[in-house]
């Protein structure tokens, strides 16, 4: 279809970044590489800061920037989306392009993976091409030690015309030796002769015709060799910048254009191509990291990476990787659930004595009923089930979550995936984001900008929804446990309730791909996209730095987005429990006016306006449940699931309604902070809505088909 990010309504990501210097003599430095070499880690070592890592691709999607300093300079790190190339092929390649490009930066460090060196220099070899203040940061150095390979960096070195450092990033007093090249490269005396790549002998002749031109017109502001060769290579993304950088009439140039009309017939004469000509580009590119790394890198161990191939002929199999998958997602669950009861239990009771306290406060200073009401029974007592109900489990699955990243499993999980999505007409990186939903849905949305095609993007985002977030595993929970697992506690239930749960989200998995091949042939037609996914080594988690920072970077940040919404929500939930309208509430109201509806749909009025209710937060909608069953003008929790089963079973509900409240816990429109992310990436109300419209329509209609099938067999 040709569907493009602005024909779409799909905002690309953004590669604007305003340095912000700490002084004016401060250098500005590039932090480059290809994906999953750990050069955020390299980032976070410099910078101190704390940019989210992980071990599979497509981490950063945008620019961030810290500060460092030796005893000679101060710098501002760039870190730039990691990308296998500059021949830009998605938004976060396009980023970080154009930052090499056009950020004018004093000098680029890319780091490289030591156990794969020959592959990343291809990297290397474009960067040098366009700047030739290059730092080469060789990392994982004892990953390379581990596996018995030897570099010969000062030949490596030698060969490229730049330094060439190893570092061990996680290590900090391993990257001195790479402040100190730094600072060799950004001295204004210095002059590095980098490699020039040598490309066969008819391009050579093209770029010949047009680089004195270029270099006469526009004074160097651009490396006229690599300018050359892209003007050859016609990438329009990359002419558009061109232009903004230079100024629109740049190929408006008479003699500039003849030159390049000229230079495109003499390869056309010659049987070259576009696409044969980024071929040739990338062979030449290759050759030449062939060239540079023979005899400096030696294998004393011939098959190096055997453990890595038996751990995949396992957890890739077509045999056993799903099995692995479910077992080790029902693991996860399973540690969630039994792990969380105890710490959300002492929340809660810690939270709830603030609450009184609160009230002996207002007592204390007369204050009117209805603004304790308001103030303390509405809004803190919502912010009070939101914090103790969700924290500890975020605390639990973030962590566990983030261990299988940090080792190296979930590449393996889009690697599995990437065929039934590729049979949607989708791509396996989908897996990716569908993986970060289970902890919130708006992450996973923001995950969505590792797909490159914009068509892709807005299937994974418009679909992410059927994965339940961390706010409706209590829901789901407490259901389960009520009505099928039973309410004694003990191992065996919370067992047996992760297995249940896990059986609900492969259901939810299930409507992904169902509704993405449904999109794909409909509103979406397209061609599955191929992608290149690299399967990391596999890695020991740094369980430290993985708590703290999927503590502080995940579980704070979703919780912190949860209460900005509740706290709106509980003053909203209170008035409606509190205005009287006749004989009864707003909140009954509007529960019965919704009742003829809801029993369609194997519900209940008072079950339904919850889950409206809880639109901003999907953690309160048990809590609403419990307040509209027990005429309370304030949110309330009971003392144990066998109260909470039986005031449920006292108000009609049967098996059926179990049912059917979890069918649509999983298939309803999005919490508010996804649907505003939803907006923010995609740029469109249009999409937006469609993104709430699609699986809230396939809810009520799963409910309805489930709940007239079961009262039609008894």
């Amino acid at each position: 279809m040709g569907l493009t990010n602005s024909s779409m309504g799909i905002k690309a990501v953004d590669s604007g970044l305003i340095i912000q210097k700490q002084t004016p003599s401060d250098k500005v430095v590039a932090l480059a590489g290809n994906p999953n070499v750990g050069k955020s880690t390299v980032f976070n070592g410099l910078t101190g800061m704390n940019q989210h890592t992980g071990n599979w691709p497509g981490k950063t999607v945008t620019n961030a920037q810290g500060y460092c300093k030796t005893k000679k300079k101060s710098y501002v790190m760039v870190d730039i989306p990691g990308t296998y190339s500059l021949m830009a092929h998605s938004a976060e390649e396009e980023v970080a392009r154009n930052f090499v490009c056009f950020g004018e930066p004093d000098a680029v460090v890319v780091v490289c993976d030591a156990t794969c060196l020959e592959r990343n220099l291809n990297l290397v070899l474009q960067t040098i091409e366009i700047l030739p203040r290059v730092v080469v940061c060789v990392n994982l150095m004892d990953e390379a030690k581990r596996k018995n390979i030897r570099i010969d960096l000062s030949l490596i070195a030698k060969r490229l015309g730049v330094p060439v450092v190893g570092a061990v990033a996680r290590k900090k007093k391993s990257l001195s030796e790479l402040m100190g090249a730094l600072d060799h490269v950004t001295d204004g005396n210095s002059q590095p002769t980098p490699l020039s790549v040598h490309y066969p002998e008819i391009i050579e002749a093209a770029i010949s015709k047009i680089q004195p031109l270029v270099l006469q017109k526009f004074g160097g502001r651009l490396n006229s060799r690599w300018l050359s060769l892209k003007l050859l290579d016609q990438d329009e993304s990359l002419i558009r910048e061109i232009n903004a950088y230079l100024g629109e009439a740049f190929l408006q140039d008479k003699e500039l254009k003849d030159a390049i009309t000229q230079a495109k017939i003499q390869l056309t004469e010659q049987g070259i191509d576009v696409d044969r000509l980024k071929d040739l580009i990338v062979s030449a590119l290759v050759k030449n990291a062939e060239d540079i790394c023979r005899g400096a890198i030696t294998y004393e161990k011939h098959n190096y990476a055997a453990a890595d191939r038996r751990l995949d002929k396992i957890l890739t199999s077509k045999l056993t990787g799903y099995p692995v998958m479910l077992v080790l997602l029902a693991l996860v669950f399973w540690l969630t659930i039994t792990g969380a009861n105890y710490p959300s239990q002492l929340i809660s009771n810690g939270l709830f004595w603030v609450q009184d306290r609160l009230t002996d406060f207002f007592q204390y200073i007369h204050a009117p009923d209805w603004l304790h009401g308001m103030l303390v029974l509405g809004v803190y007592r919502v912010l009070a089930w939101v914090v103790s109900v969700m924290l500890p489990p975020m605390a639990i699955f973030f962590p566990l979550f983030t261990l299988l990243e940090d080792a190296g499993y979930l590449p393996r999980v889009a690697y599995n995936l990437d065929k039934p999505f590729k049979r949607c007409c989708a791509c396996g990186k989908q897996a990716l984001c569908m993986c970060m939903g289970f902890g919130c849905n708006a992450a996973g949305i923001i995950g969505c900008r590792i797909i490159d095609s914009p068509r892709e993007r807005l299937l994974a985002i418009l679909t992410n929804n059927f994965v339940p977030c961390n706010g409706r595993f209590p829901t789901l929970i407490a259901i389960l446990t009520m009505f099928f697992v039973g309410t004694a506690g003990g191992a065996y239930s919370s067992l047996l309730s992760a297995v249940l749960l896990t059986a609900v989200i492969v259901l939810g998995v299930g409507v992904t791909f169902a509704v993405t091949k449904l999109l794909s042939k409909t509103l979406l037609k397209g061609v599955p996209s191929s992608f290149t996914l690299e399967l990391p080594p596999y890695r020991k988690p740094q369980i430290g730095k993985v708590i703290v920072r999927s503590i502080l970077d995940r579980t704070l940040f979703v919780l912190g987005r949860a209460i900005s919404v509740a706290a709106p929500a509980g003053l909203v939930i209170w008035l409606m429990a509190n205005i009287m309208v006749g004989s009864s509430c707003v909140l009954n109201h509007c529960a019965a006016f919704l009742d003829p509806f809801a029993r369609l749909m194997g519900l209940d009025g008072v079950i339904l306006i919850a889950f409206i209710l809880g639109f901003p937060a999907n953690e309160i909608v048990i809590p609403i449940i419990i307040m509209a069953y027990m005429a309370q003008g304030s949110i309330l929790e009971l003392d144990s699931l066998a109260q909470m089963r039986e005031l449920f079973v006292a108000n009609g509900w049967t098996w059926v309604t179990a049912i059917s409240t979890m069918l649509f816990s999983l298939m309803h429109w999005p919490c508010s902070t996804t649907l505003l992310t939803i907006k923010k990436e995609t740029g469109s109300w249009k999409w937006t809505a469609l993104a709430a419209a699609i699986p809230t329509s396939i809810g009520i209609v799963s409910c309805i088909l489930f709940a007239t099938v079961a009262h039609l067999f008894g």
